[in-house]
């Protein structure tokens, strides 16, 4: 057959591949490479069988060639195979013994002296070395030595920055620490023309910055595109408008508080792609947070009957369940997320605070330790441990479990309110004082009403070191977040009341008791400031001025 004829079939193939024609493939490329034993050929015939999802044949005919060992497009098919037949040893036998350090550097180089056939000579591909790490990390993944695959996974992002999946493993599945992601990416090595990646890639990451830190990553990308230097800003913003982007600004806004803006953002982007995954993660978080049972019930609904085999569906059910509060078949749905996918770290999460809404300590830990065994990178485990802990009044282990959560993500606002918790039931105002502070400092956007027990705590502890001026001044921001606590006003009545202002602490106690008629410490300080008032009978400003105050 001449050679005009042999690239003809050869055309018919990938066309057939691109087609989806994988049967008509299989036998046109058997026919090729029957005529030409050219190992392109075999190699085109193996893929066709692979696509077809005959993977055993496929290995087969891999490991029967001459060259599978010396080539490693055809050893990492050959191991692609393996991977789909779930023969995880074998599949890392077929990688071939390779050595990675801690930094996620290969140590032994004698893969990248093998030969690599390059029939089609393009200069775009992702590496193969990239890949073949990619694989390892999957295969000691599934053999649950997940030491190693964080180690592989780095190498493969390391061996080319193009290999999104292997990020998409670290991240996801929570294997780095903040300070570990951010390393990272430092130590990347972008091309010049790929700027823009590198600037996607930290808007990815745990995001805990300040609000303009992070505000001005999401600025940079939506004014450049994948072909334009991001210093230009005269350029078409090409990448505004892209789902992956605005999910991730989603995830920002969630992490922020800032629910609402979260879920009229996630909201919009399901309406123009109503099966983008992750964004529908960061939308059932939100409307958890806001009490939406109606949005998760219908969202739960349409995920079971589009995708029954994912873990995300049976997750969707469990959050409605836990929304309306019936925690037992919460949990049943959060289990079988579980056992659809270990490593769906938010299911893990819902599993064990189904078991905390009800006060079940043991099984809610059990849980939270999984948690923090599967995921080294994940903080949340930790704090949730710590704060059973702490509502058994185990202040001492709670503050160990706290400051190891710190240790992973050391720039979340929420690990620094609950040193500050714990502290303050020691009765260690001082100490309790410097961690809510920290924890204002670190809020990645301005306050909310999520954060307005800590302003209230801190004028708490503030008011229990005898500092009331302060005191008064955080009551006073709270009541700027927010009018209906009765916490606030009881606070700001009875630091009042210390400092001998009955006519202020009588106007706070009213208030305070407004929410809750019945309420026995603001009704018998009431009483107290009324007979202190009328006893004194002198303007408590004038007394404040000439001092002797505290009490």
């Amino acid at each position: 057959m001449r050679e005009e004829e042999i690239e003809r079939l050869r055309g018919v193939v990938r066309d057939c591949v691109s087609k989806h024609l994988y049967s008509s493939a299989i036998f046109f490329a058997d026919k090729v490479a029957a005529i030409t034993s050219d190992p392109a050929d075999i190699y085109m015939q193996a893929q066709a069988l692979y696509l077809g999802r005959h993977y055993r044949r496929a290995f087969h005919l891999l490991n029967a060639s001459q060259i599978v060992l010396r080539d490693l497009r055809f050893r990492y098919l050959a191991a692609k195979c393996l991977e789909e037949l779930k023969e995880w040893d074998q599949c890392l036998l077929m990688l071939g013994d390779a050595k990675v350090d801690e930094h996620g550097n290969i140590t032994d180089t004698r893969e990248c002296n093998s030969m690599y056939l390059d029939k089609d000579g393009e200069d775009r591909e992702i590496n193969i070395l990239s890949a073949i790490c990619f694989l390892r990390g999957k295969a000691y993944e599934a053999l649950e030595n997940r030491a190693q695959a964080r180690l592989w996974y780095k190498a493969a992002i390391k061996a080319d920055p193009l290999c999104y999946e292997a990020l998409e493993c670290l991240i996801e599945n929570h294997m780095l620490t903040c300070d570990e992601e951010r390393t990272l990416l430092s130590c990347l090595q972008f091309g010049p023309e790929d700027g823009w990646l590198s600037s996607f890639y930290s808007c990815l990451i745990k995001k805990y910055d300040k609000e303009n830190v992070v505000e001005a990553k999401f600025r940079e990308l939506e004014q450049s595109g994948p072909n334009t230097k991001l210093s230009d800003k005269s350029v078409l913003c090409t990448l505004k408008s892209n789902t992956d982007l605005l999910a991730c600004k989603a995830e920002y806004y969630h992490q922020c508080g800032e629910y609402q803006k979260c879920f009229e953002l996630t909201s919009e982007l399901l309406e123009k792609d109503p099966f983008h995954l992750k964004c529908t993660l960061v939308h059932l978080a939100a409307a958890m947070e806001l009490g939406h049972s109606n949005e998760l019930y219908l969202m739960a609904c349409n995920l079971v009957k589009d995708y029954p085999q994912k873990a995300l569906s049976w997750f969707a059910v469990g959050c409605y369940y836990y929304c309306i509060k019936k925690y037992d078949q919460a949990r049943r749905y959060f289990s079988k997320a579980t056992s659809l996918d270990g490593t769906f770290a938010s299911a893990w999460i819902g599993y064990g605070n189904a078991y905390a809404a009800q006060e079940e300590g043991d099984q809610a830990m059990s849980a939270y330790r999984t948690a923090a065994r599967l995921f080294p990178g994940y903080h949340l485990p930790t704090l949730y441990i710590g704060m059973e802990y702490m509502r058994t009044h185990s202040f001492k282990l709670a503050e160990q479990f706290f400051m190891q959560a710190k240790s992973i993500c050391p720039s979340d606002p929420l690990v620094y309110n609950e040193l500050g918790v714990v502290a303050y039931h020691m009765k260690e105002y001082k100490k309790a004082v410097r961690w809510f502070e920290k924890t204002l400092s670190h809020i990645p956007s301005s306050l909310s009403e999520m954060w307005e027990s800590t302003v209230i705590n801190l004028a708490h502890a503030l008011r229990k070191l005898k500092r009331y001026n302060e005191a008064i001044a955080y009551y006073e921001r709270a009541l700027a977040l927010s009018t209906r606590s009765l916490s606030t006003y009881a606070g700001l009545a009875y630091t009042y009341h210390l400092q001998n202002n009955y006519t202020s602490a009588i106007t706070y106690y009213h208030k305070a008791l407004w929410f809750k008629p019945d309420d026995q410490f603001c009704t018998e300080m009431l009483t107290l400031a009324l007979v202190d008032e009328s006893r004194h009978g002198i303007d408590p400003i004038v007394e404040s001025r000439s001092g002797g105050l505290f009490m």
